[in-house]
């Protein structure tokens, strides 16, 4: 299967220091998530939809913010970007119902190096205040773990798998802080691309390195049914969404590999780009929408190497067709020759490509 381009990460790793280990880690329990808008509140999964608190079917349709996964460890701020209410009301103005922030495990806790001043209580503030702030105005957070590193590493980028070390403290730390806004979804990890047992690394992970189902991993790997069992665990009855593998592009595999859920609140992700291997409506018949009939499936990325937008309304009106949501990557202002950005400034003005989303988003909700 052709994988996902990494033009993102070139973006954002130029330069990496080399930093020490700090041993310790910070308790998130003063963090302070309001209470939504009741239109996403209470969310949870029945069948194949997701619905709110008034049991109304919600589709997931919006953008990722990218920036908190990287500026942290690069110590160069938080958000990439403006994260204040201007720069949300541009979002809305699209009439995005959703959006999905990328995290950065190390910034959370606190660990490796992290500096204190984009680390630990600073970052998981921000978060918090940046997930009240899309709460008041009707948008659906999704937290994502994206960057993650065992050991003493400093995560500067992508890693196939999540880790035993830190993956699940992480999880914990994040379930209980937002254990009491029904609104977040938590995105267990991002983009897994383990070469090893598939279906049986993805769900269980090893508790070893170099072992079964997880050989070709150097380290410990916590698999989605560990990063579960930490969810719940913290008390936190949230829907959890669920990448497939394959760089998230394969989720053909997944219902015969779930975690189990004592919540029943689970959601499917598939990442979709123009150059993944899953990439055509006939792929897409084959293999999504079997999922899509059991389970809520979003396409978690959704994304076009070229600044035009011709796959993606393809991929979004066959989604459309399918009652499946879909979320572009990414609401970023870099050059959209080299990284999918949908936006040039933070205004909201559409890039040639981003201008394909936000002319759908309109047509669905004029």
């Amino acid at each position: 299967m052709k994988l996902k381009p990494i033009f993102r990460v070139g973006i954002v790793c130029a330069v990496i220091l080399a930093i020490a280990c700090a041993g310790f880690s910070l308790s998130t329990h003063s963090a302070h998530a309001e209470a939504p808008l009741s239109s996403v509140y209470g969310l949870h999964v029945s069948g194949n939809q997701l619905l709110n608190g008034d049991n109304q079917t919600i589709r997931l349709l919006g953008v990722n913010r990218s920036g908190t996964e990287y500026k942290c460890v690069n110590n160069a701020g938080i958000f990439d970007g403006p994260s204040d209410a201007a720069s949300v009301d541009a979002m809305v103005s699209w009439h995005i119902n959703a959006v999905r922030i990328p995290l950065n495990e190390d910034c959370w806790l606190w660990i490796n190096g992290a500096q204190n001043a984009y680390s630990g209580s600073a970052y998981q503030q921000a978060i918090v205040d940046y997930v009240n702030l899309l709460d008041s105005k009707g948008i659906i957070p999704i937290l994502d773990l994206h960057w993650t590193a065992a050991g003493s590493t400093t995560p500067f980028s992508q890693q196939p798998m999540p880790d035993v070390d830190h993956s699940g403290d992480f999880w914990w730390s994040v379930a209980s802080t937002f254990s009491n806004n029904s609104s977040v979804i938590f995105n267990l990890f991002n983009e897994p691309h383990a070469d090893s047992d598939g279906g049986a690394c993805w769900r269980n992970g090893s508790p070893s390195p170099s072992t079964a189902p997880c050989a070709s991993q150097n380290y410990a790997v916590a698999g989605m049914q560990t990063l579960l069992d930490k969810v719940r665990g913290a008390g936190a009855g949230n829907v959890v969404m669920l990448d497939g593998w394959g760089y998230a592009n394969y989720i053909g595999g997944v219902l015969d590999n779930l975690p189990s859920d004592p919540n029943n609140n689970l959601m499917i992700s598939a990442h979709v780009y123009d150059n993944s291997g899953c990439n055509s409506t006939s792929c897409y018949d084959q293999q999504y929408a079997a999922v899509a009939n059991q389970l809520p499936v979003v396409f978690g990325e959704l994304g076009e190497s070229d600044c035009q937008h011709g796959f993606v309304d393809t991929a979004m009106n066959w989604a459309d067709q399918h009652g499946i949501g879909y979320m572009g990557w990414a609401w970023d202002t870099y050059d959209c020759g080299s990284f999918p950005s949908l936006i040039s400034d933070y205004n909201g003005t559409p890039t040639a490509f981003g201008q394909g989303f936000k002319d759908h988003f309109s047509a669905l909700y004029p």
